[in-house]
């Protein structure tokens, strides 16, 4: 998945065309941010993105500066077929364990999504309880374009947030 030490874009979209055989012609990327953090929610992201040429800088959201997630976010907005974001607030994570309360963000976004996907692809090992045909994808934010577009609009909305909470 690397060349030079650097996800090669086309790598990405190669995985993810691998999946796109009938009947599947829709596929949605999810991925979390904040599962490890001290303080704050968890954000989860599904996205519906077709490859472009302007976003071949999609990457995981932790091999990309604050800047370019941040012009990325606003490019995979513009483009994205549907997105959805879902997040689980400090109280219920104590509640209901990180685990539980990362698969419930991760069900709230793909529901979320309008158009529904034909597949769904999760960044982990486990799925949450969702209505779509669905695989874990350990690693997945470093080798689906999909996963990597949603690692990056969930690390960018849980980083919104936390700014306003600093406020």
């Amino acid at each position: 998945m690397t060349s030079g030490g650097r996800i090669v874009f086309e790598e990405l979209i190669r995985f993810d065309c691998g999946r796109l055989v009938p009947p599947v012609r829709s596929l949605a990327g999810v991925d979390e941010a904040g599962r490890g953090a001290l303080a704050g929610p968890v954000v989860a992201a599904a996205v519906i993105c077709e490859p472009a040429a302007c976003l071949s800088r999609v990457r995981d959201s932790k091999l990309v500066s604050e800047k370019e997630r941040e012009a990325l976010h606003a490019l995979i907005m513009e483009r994205c077929i549907a997105w959805g974001v879902g997040a689980v607030d400090p109280g219920e994570i104590d509640r209901i364990n990180i685990l539980r309360a990362t698969l419930k963000a991760m069900k709230l976004a793909v529901e979320a999504l309008a158009p529904s996907p034909d597949l769904v692809l999760v960044d982990g090992t486990y799925l949450p309880d969702i209505a779509f045909p669905a695989a874990a994808i350990t690693g997945g934010d470093r080798k689906s374009f999909s996963i990597a577009a949603a690692s990056i609009v969930a690390k960018v909305t849980r980083d919104r947030i936390m700014r306003e909470h600093a406020e």
